[in-house]
């Protein structure tokens, strides 16, 4: 971003906190404010974010105030969020890596098509590979406070799909590189756009289908806009790995004991409860889908081969890009899968 940029984008982010009656002086000792993409009313901000951000104010007897900024109201597009949390336009955002594609690409060993399990196990996976090659590297210019993925990702369609054939043509929105590539390879036409796009574009035919998992559908509507939903029996077609990430130096400003209080409800194991929260948080909303009528289509063993023998050369493609980069993508991909199965067995 350049300085007229953040200037501009920090101007429209006080004008937001002005407008949102947070103008005055807090009687905090620290006040910082989160920004993320989706409504307040959406199961991460509800379940995940806000019941971080309670137990950080508590557990610092008020010193630390967090002001709660959700659907992008200090301003920006979500690909800048990560930008925002490095320049200090926001002191705390929550954003999907893939949003700035090519820019993480560590992160990608976990969204490969079929090398999840669960959501808790690996989000532990994810956060221990960072601590082994991100934190100095990819994520060096943030500190991290949480890094998950969420439950198994599924396909949400006007029309039904069980063939890997029956998405050829589909024009279907993905929200990270690494999918936009399974679904260009599996046939369709993909569409990227942040998930808050996607009821408008169902809505105006701009896409056919998306795939998210089912705890986001409530919030966008999903089910009320399409009539069927894939899943893949206990398999996992893909997921989105995401960054809970704090301003630098705003970090380095806090006394050292709220910095402790901040550790302390962040990592590994809040990493494991985010990530867990949102599977479990699958399971209302696709109970509120089938409550409409809507077709679930689950796949047999055999169907999910198909898919998965398909899907089998977007690990090559992913493996030499890596290479090309410079990185050591089988390493990676070999660790991501041995420290998913690690946690997976200890559950």
């Amino acid at each position: 971003m350049t300085f007229i940029r953040v200037s501009v984008t920090r101007a429209v982010a006080a004008a937001a906190a002005f407008a949102f009656g947070i103008g005055a002086a807090s009687a905090a000792e620290v006040t910082l404010r989160m920004h993320q993409f989706l409504p307040a009313q959406a199961n991460v901000p509800k379940n995940i974010l806000y019941v971080w951000a309670d137990k950080v104010e508590a557990e610092s007897n008020g010193r630390i105030e967090i002001q709660r900024f959700p659907a992008m109201q200090l301003g920006g597009k979500p690909p800048e969020l990560i930008d925002q949390a490095i320049d200090g336009v926001a002191d705390i955002i929550w954003t999907v890596s893939g949003y700035t594609p090519g820019r993480f690409p560590r992160t990608e060993a976990f969204e490969l098509p079929f090398t999840m399990t669960n959501a808790e196990a690996t989000s532990r996976a994810y956060w221990e590979l960072a601590e082994e090659t991100m934190m100095d590297t990819d994520f060096k210019a943030f500190k991290v406070l949480g890094l998950w993925v969420h439950g198994p990702g599924q396909i949400h369609s006007k029309a039904p799909i069980a063939k890997v054939s029956d998405l050829n043509g589909v024009k279907l929105r993905a929200p990270t590189r690494v999918t936009n590539m399974l679904f260009s390879t599996l046939g369709a036409t993909p569409v990227g756009m942040p998930v808050p796009a996607v009821p408008e574009a169902l809505s105006k035919g701009v896409i056919d289908a998306t795939v998210i998992p089912w705890e986001v559908t409530g919030a966008l509507k999903v089910p009320e806009l399409v009539g069927n939903h894939t899943e893949f029996g206990d398999q996992t077609l893909y997921t989105t790995t995401f960054i809970f990430a704090m301003n630098k130096d705003r970090w380095e400003s806090l006394p050292d004991d709220l910095k402790a209080v901040i550790d302390k409800n962040s990592g590994a194991e809040f990493s494991a409860f985010a990530g867990a929260q949102m599977q479990r948080d699958d399971g209302p909303a696709r109970a509120a889908a089938v409550a409409r009528g809507n077709n679930i289509v689950t796949l047999a063993p055999d169907q999910v081969a198909e898919w998965q023998k398909a899907a089998e050369p977007v690990k090559a493609t992913w493996l030499k890009e890596m290479a090309e980069k410079g990185l050591d993508g089988a390493g990676l991909l070999e660790k991501a899968t041995s420290l998913i199965r690690k946690h997976t067995a200890a559950q």
